[in-house]
């Protein structure tokens, strides 16, 4: 017989399932205003979902009543979406119209962002701009020693995301100068770099995707992004599925469910099958047990790794590249990916035995011996960079205690370091039982 919990063990278990559970945040004043504001522009609020804080993710939608599968838990109305379409008819328009060459879709919303956040409460998007983020912590916006501490593919795609942006505000300072009278102030002094890449972050990490009709005032790039206000309070999860469209028949954004939630717990949105580089480098997070996180590979580090005698080398990177084994090399939580050993079977195949490269890209076995050459190549891969991680960690401990201003980045860098950690770790256990039989 089942032994009875007592009073006791009733409040242990209230405790443990509480550290998951948000704190209604929906009677804060700025969530209260967006609710009026919302509801101004037709949205009808089913009270499914409330503003919430939540331990790990901060602030995001707490479901009020458990959600069912395929049930529409937002219907955002047409009118309350930020669009191309708002931008043109605000008091930038004009001069967005005038401009010669067009601006691009990203640059009209980023420019009317800035716009109305100066313009404070006189601004008819106030209610939904109060409760935006102050600032991100995508790499654009880390300071250059913080993102030093990235590994290397991240830090060369980080770097050129900054150059992007930088080039984009140079490039737009005239425009930015011809909107001076709608300003009492400075132009210079309103769109500031600081200002602009507020914005810009804004649109990168907020934005749902709509494709608007073209804009004749407009370039030529796919007009795709609209801001959803409440709707974008949504946090991410590779563990939930939804459903995310424009319904043209009710004019509503609308996220369905494709999965259950239980009352009281976060609701989720998925942003896609992104592994952690990706979410830091576009969204500013990395998320914690992440499925499709990975490590990448490069096909320049492979080299590294081979004999420097081997005289086909040049031929075996030539057959790789043309036939697209050259990227997406990783490990991954269950090892190496079939890429990366078959790029490494490859790239270790005997002199004697090179005829044989078809049968390597089909996934052949060809010897014993090709198998346990590339799988060595991989665990000494995968253990110079658990080194290197290790090595990266300290730089990361010891800038926290001597630069405390930066404790909320390093913290960033560090939560990525720690889950590569893993999965190189758990790679390097299943590389160590596949070389085993090989032994």
């Amino acid at each position: 017989m089942q032994r009875r919990r007592g009073r006791t063990e009733r409040v242990r278990r209230r405790r443990r399932s509480s550290g998951s559970r948000g704190v209604n945040e929906s009677c804060r004043s700025e969530f209260i205003e967006l609710r009026k504001w919302l509801k101004e522009r037709k949205f009808e609020d089913t009270g499914l979902l409330v503003p919430a804080c939540f331990p790990g993710t901060g602030r995001g939608l707490m479901s009020k009543a458990s959600l069912q599968e395929g049930q529409v838990i937002i219907s955002l109305p047409e009118s309350c979406l930020l669009t191309t379409d708002t931008v043109i008819r605000s008091s930038v328009g004009p001069y967005i119209k005038k401009w010669k060459p067009p601006v691009s879709p990203l640059l009209a919303l980023c420019t009317f962002l800035v716009s109305e956040r100066h313009a404070g409460s006189h601004s008819l998007w106030k209610s939904y701009l109060d409760i935006l983020p102050k600032s991100y912590t995508c790499p654009v916006c880390l300071e250059p020693e913080v993102v030093d501490l990235l590994p290397g593919p991240l830090r060369a795609k980080a770097e050129e995301q900054r150059a992007r942006v930088q080039d984009l505000f140079a490039s737009s300072r005239d425009f930015f100068s011809t909107l001076q009278p709608l300003f009492a102030e400075s132009v210079d002094s309103i769109f500031s770099y600081h200002a602009f890449l507020w914005a810009w972050c804004t649109v990168n990490t907020r934005a749902v995707y709509l494709k608007s009709r073209r804009q004749e005032c407009l370039s030529s790039e796919p007009d795709t992004c609209a801001l959803a206000p409440f709707l974008d309070l949504l946090n991410h999860s590779p563990h939930v599925q939804v459903k995310a469209a424009f319904n043209e028949k009710t004019r509503c954004y609308e996220i369905r469910t494709a999965s259950r939630c239980r009352k009281h717990q976060e609701a989720f949105i998925c942003y896609g099958p992104h592994d952690n580089q990706r979410l830091l480098l576009e969204y500013g997070f990395v998320a914690f047990g992440n499925p499709h996180a990975c490590v990448p590979v490069s096909g320049e580090m492979l080299l590294k790794y081979l004999p420097p005698a081997d005289k086909q080398v040049h031929k075996k990177l030539s057959i790789l590249e043309d036939h697209g084994f050259t990227g997406n090399l990783t490990f991954g939580w269950d090892g190496p990916s079939w890429r990366l050993l078959t790029a490494l079977k490859l790239l270790c195949l005997e002199a004697e035995r090179f005829t044989s490269w078809k049968k390597v890209l089909i996934g052949d076995v060809i010897s014993d011996r090709n198998e346990k050459a590339s799988l060595g190549v991989a665990q000494k891969i995968c253990s110079d960079f658990i080194a290197e991680i290790h090595s990266e960690l300290r730089k990361v401990s010891d800038m926290k205690e001597r630069k405390g201003s930066l404790i909320s980045q390093l913290c960033l860098v560090e939560a990525l370091r720690m889950e590569e950690l893993r999965i190189l770790q758990a790679s390097a256990e299943i590389l160590s039982s596949s070389l085993a039989p090989l032994s």
